[in-house]
């Protein structure tokens, strides 16, 4: 007789407490390691300032707040170059494309605009910034338009690519800084000015709470009509609990960051506000870059996701010719991949411009080493065909806590580079190890 009792058998029933929960609540084991790296990081600059400095500088509402500013500029492009290497290609030229859309962007509101609006005309910062954007998505089609159509490959183009634009860059305004941008375009950059404050963070709050609750329902009642395995009750409880714990937590910390003194006698003095003896507590709040950075990544998920797009892009890195095979044009979606790419570049040069206030040639610098670092770091396989944006927005966020903590110990510039492209070679040894283990 068969036996069709529901014991478990010996494989489940040596699987551990560790494993069956993360099996219950279907988290990725990569992402749960690199949140215990940032928080390794964290920890073990903090506890460097309170051990030599007697004094833990890194994880205080300030340092924090200007963290997540900080990373914002790198995390949008991470977010585009996931696509790139999924695809199996590489950008090299995303930094110079920062650097050559934010000094149009600079010529273009400093000294054209405000000849025919009028200097502070309020459409200037939004000319500005859609410019910028379709420039950048200009020189991304054609990047891709030569890899695709023309058969260079993405590595010789973007390099290329990466010397054409800086020297671009250089040559459009002779070497020279443009400086002050508009009042408004300056915003996008955070800064006192540039946030939501209190009340918009908690209203922010509340609309990603509503969306993590939403999410969980609405996975669960698809598995149902698909009839896909369910999670369990609590493991789904568990998972909305903790992502609205997350960002209940976020708010508290961006709101716990008040403005500066001169700041709040500034605006009072303005507003015609009495400031009383002890002062007033004016929160920052979520600063606008960080709300362009979570739009930019709920977007792209949705694309990579959700879409015939994204079901392509994970088609073409998993076997480009099996892909052309079933019918997909995989030249017309690497040239749609580089514009995107070029886009999103286009938008961290008016992050990275309004929060210098400035157009400079040193304007993205570097910036396509931290960006391929951040998506590989984030679980993006070199190998094509594996990658997730909110990893690379993760990675975004470990590689400039390394930068940050690095500075507030006074590391010299070079230790700086040499522990980032330490950084970088571990995290592809370990992504070779994950694949071949998975294998």
């Amino acid at each position: 007789m068969t036996d069709t009792s529901n014991k478990p058998t010996g494989s489940a029933s040596k699987t551990g407490p560790i494993a069956r929960f993360l099996r219950a609540t279907e988290i990725d084991t990569r992402l749960l390691g690199m949140v215990g790296a940032l928080l390794a990081i964290w920890i073990g600059f903090h506890m460097y300032g309170v051990i030599f400095n007697d004094f833990g500088a890194f994880l205080t509402p300030r340092n924090l707040w200007n963290l997540s500013v900080q990373m914002c500029s790198i995390g949008i492009m991470a977010t585009g170059m996931v696509l790139v290497i999924i695809t199996r290609n590489i950008d090299l030229s995303v930094g110079s494309l920062v650097g050559v859309t934010g000094m149009i962007m600079g010529i273009l509101q400093v000294e054209i605009l405000p000849q025919y609006l009028g200097l502070g005309n309020p459409t200037i910062w939004i000319i500005t910034a859609v410019v910028g954007i379709l420039c950048g998505a200009i020189i991304g089609a054609f990047h891709g338009w030569l890899i695709a159509y023309r058969g260079i490959p993405a590595f010789i183009v973007t390099l290329g690519g990466l010397m054409i634009w800086r020297g671009a860059a250089f040559l459009s305004n002779n070497g020279k800084t443009i400086s002050p941008v508009d009042a408004t375009f300056q915003l996008l950059g955070g800064g006192p000015y540039g946030t939501v404050g209190a009340t918009g963070s908690w209203i922010v709050g509340g609309l990603a709470c509503a969306g993590i609750i939403w999410l969980i329902y609405a996975g669960r009642r698809n598995r149902i009509e698909h009839d896909f395995p369910l999670r369990p009750m609590w493991a789904e409880l568990f998972v909305g609990g903790l992502g609205c714990a997350i960002v209940v937590g976020s708010v508290l910390l961006v709101n716990s960051y008040p403005w500066p003194k001169g700041i709040v006698n500034q605006w009072a003095a303005k507003n015609g506000v009495e400031v009383p003896a002890e002062g007033l507590f004016i929160s920052h709040g979520f600063a606008i870059p960080v709300i362009i950075l979570m739009v930019v990544g709920i977007l792209m998920t949705i694309l990579m996701t959700r879409t015939r797009f994204g079901r392509y892009v994970f088609a073409i890195g998993g076997n480009p010719e099996a892909a052309a095979l079933a019918g997909i044009n995989v030249r017309w979606m690497t040239l749609r991949i580089f514009a995107l790419m070029g886009a999103l570049a286009g938008l961290s040069a008016v992050v990275a411009s309004a929060r210098l206030n400035s157009a400079t040639n040193a304007l993205g610098l570097l910036d396509e080493l931290y960006v391929i670092a951040a998506a590989v770091i984030g679980g993006t396989s070199l190998a094509g065909g594996v990658g997730t944006i909110y990893g690379a927005i993760l990675g975004a966020l470990v590689m400039q806590s390394l930068q940050t903590g690095m500075v507030l110990i006074g590391f010299d510039t070079a230790v700086q580079q040499i522990v980032v492209g330490s950084v970088l070679v571990v995290a592809v040894y370990l992504d070779n190890l994950y694949r071949s283990r998975s294998k």
